[in-house]
């Protein structure tokens, strides 16, 4: 057992991206709206999760390279190559760039409920110093820590993140009954938008990048291959939880709507305490602080694997990256500004990549020139399949979303 807790690290960072203040919101408003009725559609998005994760994760392993890195060298016709390079860049690093404020922003709010400081006006602009704080905590992590020590980080924080959830569930005192029949599929014909957020939020793009570099950058051999795969399991279900726990807060809160994540803080005190409303505050400032720093690491390996940069996180190239994603970010949140246009044109990018990249890493595993004996089973190519099927249907309704909003 001290050897699996010793092991942790990727997954963790993963589940940690994917917990962001995007989840937390969307699980709330599923909660309010529908009960505990969609908890078996976080089940199905946990599933399809650790299929994708879990052929990145073993491509990187077993090839020691990134997946933008493998796209790169296994794509030979130059056209389609600069395509699939520039779609990846678009979805990743300018997407990326644009959610980093809302990341940003959700960490704001949660520590806003427990120490809220009062807003500075600079050249007429109303200015919340919370942002340069957890904006400037993001970059000081990630500017002096080694992989190892951003691991150490990450576990305490999504320990952090796990228990104030958790905790929070429990003190909304839920019907245990009706979470068994949640995890029950029903009629879906008014919930089909939330269930796709609920899968949209989980099955996120720039994970599959991310898990397969910090693959590497922990572990050389696969010989490492059952110590990836139970680590990648244990985190991706452990952030499963902290979803089903955010959807139950606002299922048991006897709300009949809330606005945003911050409206269910509100709604909790009266009924449960302040303990129920700080537990939560905790845990959304935990959630956007690792998201704050995965997205921008995140959009640095993928740069480092299009253009094929050899150095690691320790390159000025590298770092260039990051920071230029979090000063957006610092930036878009300090002001209030919502880069609308860049966030409907990264929904686009990332409608399309994701379907492109599931398809990519479905072909890719079942290679034996590539992969050998760790190729895909025949069990797991039926279970890819359906999952990029799910990841077809996911982008196509983005992309028609947005189209709507134009």
């Amino acid at each position: 057992m001290k050897n699996f807790f010793r092991n942790l690290g990727p997954g963790i960072l993963v589940s940690a991206a994917f917990i962001g203040p995007g989840t937390v919101t969307v699980c709330s408003l599923a909660g309010v709206a529908f009960g505990y009725s969609l908890l078996w559609a976080l089940l199905v998005s946990l599933i399809a999760c650790i299929v994708l994760q879990e052929m990145s994760a073993r491509l990187g392993l077993v090839t020691g390279k990134g997946l933008s890195d493998s796209i790169r060298q296994s794509i030979t016709s130059p056209v389609f190559r600069i395509v699939a390079l520039i779609l990846i860049f678009s979805a990743i690093v300018i997407g990326n760039a644009a959610y980093e404020a809302g990341n940003i922003s959700g960490a704001v709010m949660g520590v806003q409920s427990i120490l809220p400081i009062e807003e500075i006006s600079i050249f007429g602009n109303v200015i919340n110093l919370w942002s340069f704080i957890i904006g400037g905590s993001a970059f000081l992590l990630l500017y002096l820590g080694s992989y190892k020590k951003l691991e150490k980080v990450f576990i305490g924080l999504v320990v952090l993140m796990s228990l104030a959830f958790i905790i929070t569930a429990f003190l909304t005192q839920p019907s245990w009954a009706g979470i068994l029949q949640g995890f029950v599929p029903t009629s879906i014909s008014d919930e089909i938008l939330t269930i796709i957020a609920l899968v949209g939020t989980t099955v996120v793009p720039y994970n599959l990048f991310l898990h397969a570099s910090l693959v590497g950058e922990k572990w050389t051999g696969v010989k490492h291959l059952k110590t990836v795969q139970r680590e990648l399991v244990f985190s991706i279900i452990l952030g499963g939880l902290v979803s089903m726990a955010i959807l139950i807060c606002a299922a048991s809160s006897g709300l009949s709507s809330i606005d945003d994540v911050a409206g269910l803080a509100v709604g909790l005190e009266p009924l449960f305490g302040s303990m129920a409303t700080t537990f939560l505050a905790i845990g959304l400032l935990a959630a956007g602080i690792t998201s704050s720093i995965t997205a921008p690491l995140a959009a640095a390996y993928v740069v480092k694997g299009c253009l094929g940069w050899k150095a690691g996180m320790a390159d000025w190239r590298f770092k260039a990256v990051w920071m230029s994603i979090i000063i957006l970010g610092v930036f878009f949140s300090s002001l209030g500004i919502k880069p609308v246009e860049i966030i409907q044109f990264a929904q686009v990018a990332n409608g399309i990549v994701l379907p492109v990249i599931a398809i990519f890493l479905l072909w890719i595993v079942n290679q034996e020139s590539i992969l050998g004996k760790f190729r895909n089973s025949a069990f797991q190519n039926i279970i890819g399949i359906l999952v990029i099927a799910l990841a077809i249907f996911l982008g196509a309704k983005s992309i028609y979303t947005v189209i709507q909003n134009l």
